[in-house]
C-alpha cells in the first residue's frame, strides 16, 4: 500500500463515506476497506437547508467507515452538486519566453491562470478549471504540451462554477463533523470516473447522474469535459409522484418504487397488482401496478425531455455517438434504459462502478457511482505526497493528510 484516500459524497439521500487503500504507481491499484452509508438528512436538492442536521449525518457516516476500515479519518474529498452549478468555457494566452527549451508544467499553469480571468458574479466561486485542448503556435489539437517546443501557448478550458453561500454552508458542515477537505469535486465529474470508458470520452458521451434530489449531466467529448449542469429533479420527484398519485405516505410511496417500480407501461402485464397501505385505507389496498408505471413513466420522460433540452442548448447533440450512460439510484428502476433511448434518440445504458476489490458488496450498482468516483478522482487528478498511514493506538493506523480545503 503507498497511500489511503477517502471519499465523501453527501447526497439528497445518503451519506456515503469509502476508505480505499491505493498501492504504488503506475497502476495506483485500488482496494476498499471502509465503507459508512447513511440516510441523508438536511440536504434538499443537493443544497444544505440544515447545517446540524447534515454534520450529524456526515459524522454518523463517517464514524462507520472509520469502524469497517480500522483508520482514523481526519479529511476527504468530497463531492458537491445542487442547482446553483454553472460552467462556461474559457481561453487564456501566454508567451513562452527561450521557447527553444520546451514547455513547462508552470507554463502550463499560467496559461490556465489566464483562463481564470473571466468575469463572474462576486457571490459565486470557480470550482474545477479543466484544460480541453491546447494550441501550441497556432497548432491546435494538442493533448499535452509539456516538453514541447514553441512560444505562444493558449488553452480552451472548462470553467465550472458554484454559488458561494452553498458551497461554504457545505464546507462548514464538514469541518463541524471533525473532517479537512483535499478537493471539492463536482459529482458528475467524480461519477464519470466511475463509469465511463476511454472509447466513451473520446467518442462523445453525455452522463447523466439521477440522485434523488437533482440530475447532473456532463458531456465529455475528445476525452474531456466539455459541458456540465446540475437539474434541480431527481428521484424524490418521482416518488413524490407516487405518493400523489396514490394516496399514500411518501416512505410508503419510495418502498412501492424499489419494489415494484417500472419505468414502461408496455413492459407491465396488465393482470399485475401490488397491495400497499394507503391513507384512509383499512389493511391494504390491491393497486394495478400499470398504473404505477403510468406515474414513474411520465416523471421520468420529463426528466429525459430536460436533459435532451440541456444537450441541444450545449450545442453538442450531433457528437454524442457514444450515447447516455446512466447512473444515480433512479437508474436502478427497470426500463429507464429503454425509456431514455425513446426519448432522446441516443444509444443508452446503465453505468455502473467496475473491477473494484475489497469490502465492495454495498457498493455495486449504479446509486454508488459517485462515491466510488470520488475514490478514483482522488487517486488520478490529485497526487499528494503523503506518506502511507502509520500504526496508532490499539492497532489503528493513522494517515498523514494533506489538508487542502478547496480546489485550485
Amino acid at each position: 500500500m503507498d497511500r489511503t484516500v477517502v471519499a465523501l459524497d453527501i447526497g439528497t439521500t445518503k451519506i456515503c463515506t469509502i476508505v480505499a487503500e491505493v498501492g504504488p504507481p503506475p497502476d495506483h491499484a485500488m482496494r476498499i476497506v471502509g465503507v459508512g452509508t447513511v440516510p441523508s438528512s438536511g440536504i434538499r436538492k443537493g443544497v444544505v437547508v440544515n447545517v446540524q442536521e447534515v454534520t450529524v449525518a456526515i459524522r454518523e457516516s463517517i464514524q462507520r467507515a472509520e469502524r469497517t476500515s480500522g483508520y482514523e479519518i481526519a479529511s476527504a474529498y468530497v463531492g458537491l452538486a445542487g442547482a446553483h452549478i454553472a460552467s462556461m468555457n474559457s481561453q487564456g494566452v501566454v508567451a513562452i519566453s527561450r521557447g527553444e527549451r520546451g514547455i513547462r508544467p508552470v507554463d502550463v499553469e499560467r496559461a490556465l491562470e489566464s483562463a481564470r480571468a473571466v468575469d463572474i458574479p462576486h457571490n459565486r466561486e470557480i470550482l474545477h478549471i479543466i484544460p480541453r485542448e491546447f494550441t501550441v503556435d497556432g497548432e491546435d489539437g494538442v493533448r499535452d504540451p509539456v516538453g514541447m517546443q514553441g512560444y505562444r501557448l493558449e488553452v480552451e478550458a472548462h470553467l465550472v462554477t458554484g454559488a458561494t453561500g452553498s458551497i461554504r454552508n457545505l464546507i462548514k458542515c464538514v469541518q463541524a463533523a471533525g473532517i479537512q477537505i483535499d478537493a471539492l469535486v463536482l459529482e458528475p465529474l467524480a461519477s464519470g470516473e466511475a463509469v465511463l470508458t476511454d472509447v466513451e470520452r473520446e467518442m462523445g458521451v453525455v452522463l447523466v447522474d439521477i440522485g434523488g434530489g437533482t440530475t447532473d449531466i456532463a458531456v465529455f467529448i475528445e476525452g474531456s469535459i466539455w459541458h456540465t449542469v446540475v437539474l434541480s429533479t431527481g428521484g424524490e420527484q418521482i416518488t413524490n409522484d407516487i405518493a400523489v398519485g396514490l394516496r399514500a405516505p411518501y416512505n410508503i410511496a419510495e418502498e412501492i418504487k424499489v419494489k415494484y417500480g417500472h419505468a414502461l407501461v408496455e413492459a407491465v402485464m396488465p393482470e399485475e397488482v401490488i397491495r400497499a397501505e394507503l391513507f384512509g385505507q383499512e389493511g391494504y389496498h390491491e393497486i394495478p401496478r400499470q398504473f404505477l408505471a403510468e406515474i414513474i413513466e411520465a416523471r421520468a420522460e420529463e426528466i429525459f425531455e430536460m436533459i435532451l433540452k440541456e444537450i441541444k442548448r450545449s450545442g453538442y447533440d450531433g457528437l454524442l455517438p457514444a450515447g447516455v450512460v446512466l447512473c444515480g439510484g433512479t437508474a436502478n428502476l427497470p426500463g429507464i434504459r429503454d425509456l431514455a433511448r425513446q426519448v432522446m434518440g441516443l444509444p443508452a445504458r446503465v453505468g455502473e462502478p467496475q473491477n473494484l476489490r475489497g469490502l465492495v458488496e454495498t457498493l455495486q450498482g449504479p446509486a454508488f457511482a459517485t462515491s466510488v468516483g470520488l475514490v478514483q478522482w482522488g487517486i488520478h487528478h490529485d497526487l499528494p505526497q503523503q506518506p502511507a498511514p502509520q500504526p496508532s493506538r490499539g492497532g489503528f493506523k493513522v494517515p498523514t493528510w494533506l489538508k487542502a480545503l478547496l480546489p485550485g
